[in-house]
């Protein structure tokens, strides 16, 4: 979870940075990804590379769809779309079963 926030916040700053330039939004950004990989490195000593990146990927996908969505004002183009993310939970659940792949 620390994982995918750490990512949207790297996400959020740096789109302000390239819509605006604005210095203080690229630092932010880089700050995010400095979150990333000490959280990644984190993530990696109770789980495997396979499991950690599927949780990390589906998790950072949903979170970020409802940022983008709630903050931002951002939408998708079609129900397909949205049944997409949807399967994202659905495969976060999956994943969950059976504790951390170690």
């Amino acid at each position: 979870m620390l994982l995918s926030i750490a990512e949207i916040f790297g996400d959020f700053g740096l789109k302000h940075f390239a819509r605006t330039g604005l210095q203080s939004s690229l630092a932010a950004g880089s700050l995010g990804y400095v979150g990333v990989v000490y959280f990644l490195i984190q993530a990696l000593k109770t789980g495997n590379i396979l499991y950690v990146n599927g949780m990390w990927d589906g998790m950072s996908a949903l979170l970020e769809s409802i940022a983008a969505y709630i903050i931002l004002g951002e939408r998708l183009n079609t129900p397909a779309q949205y049944f997409g993310l949807a399967s994202i939970i659905i495969g976060l659940y999956m994943l969950s079963k059976g504790g951390i792949a170690k």
